[in-house]
């Protein structure tokens, strides 16, 4: 028995939020629904060896064939999305979930001649409306309770009905005025109905205009100096916004939207569309598209829009529905909503718009943050395929005129924050795979633009180069940073190459094949070409060459920052009386070496351990031309306005 299933997905793809995750067969049926507080280390768990799994687990992992998962902002949103999934797909191996148990849910029994209200696992009360469903019954409980100070409807049971009619006697509930006692005949069944059609408006989100019509009952009441019913009015308010503060979880009841999220880069894009029904989460969509052209975020909403309402696809998310929340409008989204709503079989005009604040913001961010982990894990597991590596390999040796396959490639980038600091990065890819052992990093005292800091660093790189012979030293050590690469790729197009081939002609070099790739519209240029070398956009060369070239990019911005942290540091202990800590002080007070060195004196001197006398000395360090005033005139100068 293998240690544990051949499909496992890898550890550094699982991401470590909350989130609900759903294992699949072969014909893609959902076997199994749970949710996480750490995805990451959660899944972990079925993958153990499966000697080690419980029976019905690794009966449930042998049977499965992938897994999927969806990152939610909390652990309560990852809990009502677990349930609606289960309740979706009936999953086989979710049957004992929860001990065979059901979310409770609020139901007001509204086809009844006389209404109840009642907490309820069955769904299938004839003419019932149902609110839910709530994680805890106690809490369901303690909002009906609330609720039925401001509405009193009948909660009893039918025998306790049936007998407070025969005996002319309420229950304790009518009593205490938490029923209007319809039973009895103190209200009609027509009134009590509107009590519970007001009780079921409440529950649906219209909450507000019943607290804001109190309120004004409340109000005149004391005008007139009718204490007894202000205070009961008062009474009810409390009762209300009591129970809000136990419904009001995830959005608003009424509130119907889809929510998109969209990652993109230079050739692909990862949508995540949430769709959100009565304020929860009902179902999820994801899919990744190839980009042929450079498009921006408001174009590829459009698009995105466009194919997730088409009519004619059956795989489509129907219905638009009264709200669509984006990362970005596009240019002509009047236009569109028109469209969409269009498309709606019921009333109401389809809104499109961007969430900047509050809950939907919230989970707009959410979505976004699916968006990117879908991204991520579809460049990952495109990169780790071998077939796409190795057509990859031979589409890139074919493309660029080479007699073998690049099997070592080396990319160079280079850094620099205007004109200081200035860095350079080589990154190894070998056989398609990034092999970060033998990445390095230069650090450029001198250069005049970034041509000749790429001319400087191959000159250092290439004078490392041994012949085949030379590779394995007298102890039988293979020698570091010695081996030739079949391709050498820089971050730039014909002047970065040009650099580059004068760096191979000096070191007297052959056997090289140098490209450079630029980023504006990814063309690969070669030496001595007034032509770049066209990739088409979907090509798994491209996107070989795309990683790599991001790869050097992001390492060289690493080190960057870390030289610009490491010199402001510097500088700063430099300064008598300024120690390590005062200066990790300062960086995390003023967030940024930028906006330390434009605050002034007193800005400085706010910091805590820094006195007036040290912010003058690190303003005199960092800036030296505001030290004193540059007439001289010292302190009888006229102050400078702060902007």
């Amino acid at each position: 028995m293998a240690d544990t299933v051949a499909w496992r997905p890898r550890a550094g793809e699982i991401p470590t939020q909350p989130g609900v995750y759903r294992f699949r067969s072969e014909k893609g049926r959902v076997l199994y629904v749970g949710k996480a507080k750490n995805l990451r280390s959660r899944l972990s768990n079925y993958f153990q060896p499966l000697p080690s799994l419980h029976e019905r687990t690794r009966r449930m992992v042998l049977t499965a064939r992938s897994v999927e998962w969806t990152v939610v902002a909390s652990e309560f949103e990852a809990l009502q999305l677990e349930y609606t999934w289960i309740k979706e797909f009936t999953p086989p191996f979710n049957v004992m979930f929860r001990d065979d148990k059901t979310y409770p849910f609020l139901a007001i029994t509204l086809a009844d001649d006389v209404p109840r209200v009642l907490v309820t696992r069955n769904r299938n009360l004839r003419g019932a409306r149902y609110f839910g469903p709530y994680t805890k019954v106690w809490a369901i409980k303690e909002t009906v309770d609330n609720l039925l100070k401001p509405f009193p409807m009948r909660s009893c049971s039918d025998s306790t009905y049936q007998r407070a009619e025969r005996t002319g006697r309420p229950c304790l509930l009518g009593d205490i005025g938490k029923c209007a006692a319809p039973c009895v005949g103190r209200i009609s069944k027509a009134d009590h109905k509107a009590i519970a059609l007001d009780f079921a408006n409440f529950m649906a989100g219209n909450d507000q205009r019943y607290v804001g019509d109190l309120t004004r009952r409340m109000k005149a009441a004391s005008a007139e100096l009718d204490f007894e019913s202000a205070a009961r009015y008062r009474d009810q308010i409390q009762a209300m916004e009591a129970a809000l503060s136990k419904t009001n979880v995830v959005l608003a009841e009424d509130v119907d939207a889809d929510v998109f999220g969209i990652a993109d880069d230079e050739l692909a894009a990862a949508v995540q569309q949430f769709i959100v029904r009565g304020g929860r989460i009902r179902g999820v969509r994801s899919w990744v598209v190839d980009k042929e052209l450079d498009v921006t975020l408001g174009e590829l909403v459009e698009t995105v829009l466009q194919n997730a309402y088409d009519p004619d696809d059956g795989q489509a998310g129907g219905e638009p529905p009264r709200e669509v929340l984006v990362p970005a409008l596009p240019d002509d989204a009047p236009e569109l909503e028109q469209y969409l709503t269009g498309l709606r079989e019921r009333a109401g005009r389809v809104a499109i718009r961007v969430a900047h604040r509050g809950e939907k913001a919230a989970l707009a961010q959410t979505v976004t943050t699916n968006a990117k982990q879908a991204l991520m894990l579809y460049k990952t597991r495109r990169s780790g395929d071998f077939v796409a590596r190795s057509q990859a390999l031979s589409d890139i040796q074919e493309a660029l005129g080479m007699s073998d396959a690049p099997l070592r490639m080396e990319c160079y980038d280079v850094s620099h924050l205007s004109g200081t600091n200035v860095v350079a990065s080589m990154v190894v890819f070998e056989d398609g795979l990034p092999r970060k052992d033998q990445y390095r990093r230069f650090s450029i005292a001198e250069t005049t633009d970034d041509t000749e800091s790429i001319h400087q660093t191959l000159t250092r790189r290439l004078a490392y180069l041994r012949e085949p012979e030379e590779l394995v030293d007298d102890e039988g050590k293979r020698a570091r940073f010695a081996y030739k690469p079949n391709l050498l790729i820089v971050d730039g197009g014909q002047p970065q190459v040009a650099a580059a081939q004068r760096a191979l002609d000096e070191a007297g070099i052959t056997g090289i094949t140098l490209c450079g790739i630029a980023k504006r519209l990814e063309e690969i240029w070669l030496p001595d070409s007034d032509y770049p070398v066209i990739l088409p956009r979907n090509s798994e060369a491209l996107f070989l060459f795309q990683r790599i070239r991001d790869e050097a990019h992001r390492f060289a911005i690493t080190y960057q920052r870390q030289r610009r942290r490491s010199d402001i540091s510097s500088q700063l202990a430099e300064i008598p009386g300024l120690g390590p800590s005062r200066v990790r002080e300062l960086l995390k007070h003023f967030g940024s070496v930028a906006r330390l060195k434009r605050a002034d004196a007193a800005a400085i001197a706010e910091v805590r351990g820094i006195g007036p006398a040290l912010a003058t000395a690190i303003v005199a360090a960092l800036r030296p031309d505001a030290a004193a005033p540059a007439d001289g005139t010292g302190a009888d100068a006229p102050a400078r306005p702060v902007s």
